[in-house]
């Protein structure tokens, strides 16, 4: 295993970038980027041991640990424009989101032959679970070594003049206020920190008015939680809010949240984990599911943007499905 700081070349020739749908073969080792700060530092306390199991599973890889925000974007792009075989994400659902646009170079995708593959270790853990990806690590480098490529969808946010990219789930609303304490408050308590940060956030909640577009057409104006744009099922640590989005079908699943109730939303707090929410008497008149390729967002209020757990910036925003533009290592069935 080779091990490399972050911002240096991680191979003898650095990568060039090519046009889109031309990929290029593969080349070389795994990549496995490191963000030793995950989970309250326990991924660069776990990495050494992870490191050795990995290598006795047969991964002959580099690795590459960030030191600060933003590297995980500039090693996995280097990977990706050298057609590195696996580019890994080791560490949480933020990490695995910069990884993610590595494979991007403003709005087009990188042509490569690169896979994504994921070591979650952090806080969240909501696109493993759609994708059926284990947090066991063990069993996790068995899918490196044994699983197969799945092609699936990925999102592309705009807002103003910033492009930027996600895999699982984008919101504007209380899950954004939700994701801001989260990414402020210490890790250590690993799901528990999403409970309080959502408790502390329902607290001084107040409803928005918001307006969305799916695909130019459908249109709604409302006061509200917030827009949910869905390429996988889970966020906010496990909980279920688009339990039929499917990262491979072009669309996403747009979950409208109207004016839930703050104890209204703690009682029914279960349903939204286990993906029953639809089917709650009370709850389903106060949520609308539809479906699009393309989600416009805005308010006259401040309302903040995260995608895949980070903060982005605020409203207003454009969501659209990038089709098939990912590789990612799965689990075989």
């Amino acid at each position: 295993m080779g091990s490399s700081p972050a911002g240096q070349s991680i191979s003898g020739q650095p990568g060039e970038s090519t046009d889109a749908g031309q990929p290029v073969a593969a080349n070389g080792k795994p990549v496995l980027i490191v963000n030793p700060a995950a989970a309250a530092g326990r991924t660069g306390r776990r990495w050494p041991a992870i490191a050795e199991l990995a290598r006795a599973s047969g991964l002959d890889f580099d690795a590459v640990l960030t030191v600060r925000p933003g590297d995980a974007t500039e090693i996995a792009r280097k990977a990706v424009r050298e057609s590195r075989p696996l580019v890994v994400a080791v560490g949480g659902d933020g990490t695995l989101n910069e990884v993610v646009n590595g494979f991007f170079e403003g709005a087009r995708p990188i042509a490569t032959s690169s896979t994504l593959g994921l070591l979650q270790i952090g806080t969240g853990g909501d696109t493993r679970r759609t994708l059926g990806i284990p947090i066991e690590i063990a069993a996790a480098i068995r899918v490196l070594t044994e699983g197969y490529p799945r092609l699936i969808d990925t999102g592309r946010a705009t807002l103003g003049a910033q492009v930027y990219h996600f895999v699982n789930i984008a919101e504007a609303g209380i899950g954004a206020e939700v994701s801001e304490r989260v990414n402020r408050m210490s890790k250590y308590l690993g799901r528990t920190t999403y409970l309080l940060a959502t408790l502390s956030s329902l607290a001084g909640w107040r409803h928005k008015p918001l307006r969305v577009s799916v695909d130019g057409g459908i249109r709604r104006e409302f006061i509200g939680q917030a827009v949910v744009v869905a390429n996988c099922q889970y966020y906010g640590g496990g909980m279920r809010i688009a339990p039929r989005a499917a990262p491979d079908d072009g669309v996403f699943d747009v979950i409208v949240a109207g004016p839930i109730g703050k104890l209204e939303a703690i009682l029914k707090a279960r349903k939204l984990y286990s993906g029953t929410h639809f089917e709650d008497v009370g709850l389903r008149h106060k949520l609308e599911l539809l479906q699009g390729a393309r989600v416009e967002v805005s308010s006259p209020d401040v309302v903040l943007v995260q995608l895949d757990g980070e903060v982005v910036g605020q409203l207003p925003a454009t969501f659209e499905v990038v089709p098939q533009a990912l590789r990612f290592m799965v689990p075989k069935a």
